[in-house]
């Protein structure tokens, strides 16, 4: 399962990496825990109906976080009705038993993308997920690093901006405050760009006029790139990595954030073991967190 701020995904994923069977809900984001938790619950009914639901062996979740992997727990940013919300016990009971594995969502695309694309065979990566939010996870000698709670890697709540603007997480100046679609669109919207005929007034409406040579969208672009190219940065320093993977809906804009990304990156990643550092694009897509989830719970089986 992908649980996002946005959208509740499930699939029947086999060992190699293939779905078979898929369900969506819309998140009810702004409704309570209980009304969330009954989309979960309608995207594992429609899975269990299924022929192939009695061949599952075991659940993996890739949830928006922070998640407390140690409790089982979740609370959200992006759905303020789970606070310390127990969805591993409640989707234990839905599933009949079988073992939940519980993953952030930047650590799901992490091991979607360790497995089956642009991180594979790199020992040391940083994979990124950058959409509504900006969520991250770590590769290290070769394993996935998720940490005590499963939030390793979380990228998105660094700080790269110690007087910037107060973050939905509590703090200030985040790279998610920057660089998450919503707020690089605001950002645009502040600075006087102006949506084209079709109204298009998201990240997406952005990358378009951007690629069209608009410098305000431009600009916005750049800056958020200058965020997580200092995110990036300063994770490479810390940990020394391969390559950094960036996905999501934000990197579906292509060169309009990538090239800035790279050029960025060269000039915050400037010592020696840092300097060859790779940006690439995912290669798991749509469904990096639905991939991430089930190598998780192979992994944990």
């Amino acid at each position: 399962m992908d649980i996002g701020g946005t959208k509740i995904a499930g699939a029947l994923v086999d060992g190699e990496g293939r779905p078979h069977v898929r369900a969506r809900r819309a998140t009810p984001a702004r409704e309570s825990g209980e009304t969330v938790m009954r989309a979960v619950e309608e995207v594992v009914g429609e899975l269990a109906a299924s022929p192939l639901w009695a061949a599952a062996e075991t659940v993996g979740i890739g949830s928006a976080g922070p998640v407390d992997a140690a409790r089982g727990t979740v609370s959200p940013v992006n759905v303020p009705g789970w606070r310390d919300f127990p969805l591993v016990e409640r989707v234990r009971r839905v599933v009949g038993g079988r073992p939940v594995t519980l993953v952030g969502d930047g650590v799901a695309m992490t091991a979607a993308e360790h497995w089956l694309g642009a991180a594979r065979g790199h020992d040391n990566a940083l994979c990124l997920v950058v959409s509504t939010g900006v969520g991250g996870g770590l590769v290290l000698g070769g394993r996935l690093h998720t940490g005590p709670t499963g939030n390793a890697g979380h990228l998105g709540h660094m700080v790269v901006d110690l007087d910037g603007e107060p973050c939905a997480c509590g703090s200030r100046g985040c790279v998610e405050r920057i660089a998450a679609g919503p707020h690089l669109a605001r950002r645009a919207l502040e600075n006087g760009w102006r949506p084209g005929p079709d109204g298009d007034a998201s990240a997406a409406g952005v990358a378009t006029a951007a690629r069209a040579g608009d410098p305000i969208a431009l600009a916005s672009f750049d800056r958020a790139a200058r965020a997580l190219a200092a995110g990036i940065a300063a994770t490479a320093t810390l940990v020394e990595l391969d390559i950094a993977v960036v996905g999501g809906g934000v990197a579906g804009a292509g060169e309009v954030l990538f090239a800035p990304l790279r050029r960025n990156l060269a000039e915050y990643a400037t010592l020696s073991f840092v300097r060859d550092l790779r940006v690439v694009p995912a290669e798991t897509g749509t469904d990096a967190g639905l991939l991430g989830a089930a190598a998780a719970a192979f992994a944990g089986a």
